[in-house]
């Protein structure tokens, strides 16, 4: 029995998911996942010659405490599925994941999703709250000056 390409299996399950794709070539699917606390993570899947990436953003380099943020990341890579916290070259930090083709099923790739989801969204405030602090002061100040909306600050609101 000859293996389903694992190309098949990921756009089998977008589609089915309803998730909002594109490709941007016939290995690499670029993602938008909803979320609540991070309203949207863009992600790709990279189908390599032996194995499938994932690679999502999750917060550009931190303006401040940024060996607190590392710390809490790596902290929390420990209880993380298929994913880990990283840093690019411009010290941005991603979620990044590596599985064999071989392991490519309709189901891993729900769970790394999932995981990507998951944490992104959880991990959003925490992250702000610790490399983002006083750029959140900054910008509550500045809303309050102009009577602007601060409902989408709400979440920061003990930092102030």
């Amino acid at each position: 029995m000859a293996a389903i390409d694992p190309r098949v299996i990921i756009e089998e399950f977008l589609d089915s998911h309803d998730l909002a794709y594109e490709k941007s070539n016939a290995n690499t699917f670029l993602i938008t996942l909803p979320g609540e606390q991070k309203l949207q993570t863009h992600c790709a899947l990279i189908v390599g010659n032996h194995s499938l990436s994932i690679n999502a953003f999750v917060i550009r380099r931190p303006d401040e405490n940024e060996a607190a943020v590392h710390a809490w990341c790596m902290a929390k890579n420990a209880s993380l599925y298929g994913i880990a916290f990283a840093i690019n070259e411009v010290r941005d930090i991603f979620l990044v994941g590596r599985l064999p083709l071989s392991a490519v099923t309709d189901r891993e790739v729900d769970r790394l999703i999932g995981a990507v989801l998951q944490i992104c969204d959880s991990s959003f405030n925490p992250l702000l709250e610790i490399g983002f602090a006083n750029a959140i002061r900054r910008e509550w100040a500045w809303r309050v000056s102009r009577g602007e909306s601060l409902a989408n600050l709400d979440a920061f609101k003990h930092l102030v």
